[in-house]
């Protein structure tokens, strides 16, 4: 993990992984790969920033309590680039 993200699991079994993932003002989640189909479920609202792997950016508006879900294969980076506020999400993958 880079300085400013913190991912916590908390729950993992031979169906799902659930996590809580922090991202301080600043900070990242570094490049990954999504091996597995998965639902973010938000806990804030606010920005993130997706670096995608191809170059591409985008800016994901997050609504607290909003969920979305993404495919396996999505690889890219999450910054934080606001300077007031954590983002904060949980993300649910199906590992089976």
């Amino acid at each position: 993990m880079t300085p400013g993200s913190r991912g916590d699991v908390q729950l993992e079994d031979d169906r799902f992984r659930v996590t809580r993932w922090t991202i301080e003002p600043g900070g990242a989640i570094p490049m990954h790969r999504h091996e597995h189909d998965y639902v973010v479920v938000p806990l804030v609202t606010g920005t993130m920033h997706v670096l995608q792997a191809d170059g591409g950016e985008f800016a994901a508006e997050l609504e607290c309590g909003e969920s979305y879900t993404r495919s396996a294969g999505a690889e890219h980076r999450i910054e934080n680039r606001d300077g007031d506020a954590d983002v904060v999400f949980v993300e649910v993958e199906r590992l089976s």
